[in-house]
């Protein structure tokens, strides 16, 4: 269903990029290259579990955390109604 002048199917065309756009950012954010044993931020050692799970990684969980927390989101609005943009 379209609303005003959109075509039909546009709605669901936002949401796909909404989400496309989501799981290209996440995909930035993962890991590459050579893990490390100790965090990169406090130096504590980095479990065998975690470095196995997610190879590339720098950090350990806490700090991850912390950075996961810092994550500037774009807040981009796809929404072409009015009221959307008065917010």
């Amino acid at each position: 269903m379209a609303g005003g002048w959109a075509r039909d199917g546009a709605v669901q065309d936002q949401i796909d990029d909404t989400v496309s756009d989501a799981v290209k950012a996440a995909r930035a954010r993962m890991p590459e290259g050579n893990g490390a044993k100790y965090c990169d931020d406090c130096g504590e050692a980095i479990p065998v579990k975690r470095r196995k799970a997610l190879p590339g990684t720098r950090t350990c969980v806490a700090c991850q955390s912390d950075r996961d927390g810092q994550v500037q989101r774009s807040a981009i609005n796809r929404r072409g109604s009015k009221d959307s943009q008065l917010r």
